[in-house]
C-alpha cells in the first residue's frame, strides 16, 4: 500500500448576520387560489413522474399522502387545455370568502377531449361567475350528465353521449 502526504488548505468563510433596520415587504392581500395550488402541484407531479423520481401515479398518491382517485383528480387538470391551465395559475388572489373556481367544477370540463370545446365551456363558465348566475347552494356547473358542463342543447362536446337510434 502507497501512502501520499500533501499538505491541503481548507478555507473557512464566515458569515456575518446583518440586521436589517426597514421593515419587511409587506405581503399581497388575499392568498393563492387552492386550485392554482393544484395545477401547480399536478404541474410538478408530471414532471417527477417523467424524471423518474416516482415510478407511477400509485407511488406518487402515498408521497404526497392523498388517495389515489384523489391523485387522479388533480393530475387530470393537465388534461385542460394550456391556455386554460394558464388562466388558472394566474387567478388573482382570493380576498375573502370563497374560491371563485373549485377543482370539481373542472372536472367536466377536463374530461372533455377537444381543446375548443373545453375553451367554450371554460367561457361559458367564466360568463357564469361573472354575472354571479350561480346562486349559493345551487349544484356546481358539470353536474349534469354532460361531458364539458354544457346543456344537451349546446352540443359544444364532441363526446357527448347520444344514444344511438333503435333499428
Amino acid at each position: 500500500m502507497t501512502t501520499v502526504t500533501r499538505p491541503i488548505h481548507f478555507r473557512v468563510r464566515q458569515t456575518r448576520r446583518r440586521i436589517v433596520t426597514e421593515p419587511a415587504p409587506p405581503l399581497p392581500p388575499g392568498r393563492v387560489p387552492r386550485v392554482a395550488r393544484l395545477m401547480a402541484l399536478a404541474i410538478k407531479f408530471d414532471r417527477m413522474l417523467q424524471d423518474g423520481v416516482v415510478g407511477s401515479q400509485t407511488d406518487l398518491a402515498a408521497l404526497a399522502r392523498v388517495t389515489q382517485p384523489r391523485m387522479t383528480q388533480i393530475m387530470n387538470l393537465l388534461h385542460l387545455a394550456p391556455d386554460i391551465q394558464e388562466e388558472i395559475l394566474f387567478l388573482p388572489p382570493v380576498t375573502e370568502g370563497r374560491d371563485p373556481v373549485t377543482e370539481r367544477e373542472l372536472r367536466p370540463i377536463a374530461a372533455c377531449s377537444s381543446w375548443n370545446n373545453q375553451r367554450k365551456a371554460w367561457q361559458k363558465y367564466l360568463s357564469q361567475e361573472s354575472l354571479g348566475s350561480r346562486s349559493e347552494g345551487s349544484a356546481p356547473p358539470g353536474r349534469s350528465n354532460h361531458d364539458c358542463g354544457f346543456d344537451r342543447k349546446d352540443r359544444a362536446c364532441s363526446r357527448s353521449r347520444r344514444r344511438k337510434p333503435r333499428s
